[in-house]
């Protein structure tokens, strides 16, 4: 078993494709109409990932929790690829609060949501 995607709220599709494929590296697995009023289904996959990330209308501002938690070997150079690329760092590499020995780090994507890198 195993999820099939994950929600991500946007609220300009294209800003967040070009953000999830320019600065992460995910590509566009699914990109089609859905329904009336120009929204699109859209699927990004990640490199090595069964699960894909799947956006869904944002109806309310960015919460204050982690929306995602990406895992990564090297987080350190996780966010200087990001920071290269112009992404906003909202926390520097650290030991994870809830769980020590585990480092993890904090980001925005284009659409505000708050993102976490970690190792495993």
């Amino acid at each position: 078993m195993h999820v099939q995607f994950a929600e991500l709220p946007v609220s300009d599709q294209d800003r967040a494709i070009a953000f999830y494929v320019d600065k992460l590296g995910l590509t566009v697995a699914a990109d089609v109409p859905m329904g009336e009023g120009g929204w699109r289904w859209v699927e990004l996959a990640l490199p090595g990932a069964v699960t894909r990330l799947h956006f869904i209308r944002q109806t309310a501002a960015p919460q204050d929790d982690p929306v995602l938690v990406l895992v990564d070997a090297d987080v350190v150079g996780w966010v200087e690829r990001l920071r290269a690329r112009g992404v906003e760092i909202t926390s520097e590499p650290h030991e994870a609060p809830w769980q020590p020995g585990r480092v993890a780090a904090e980001f925005r994507d284009s659409e505000g949501n708050r993102m976490v890198v970690a190792t495993s």
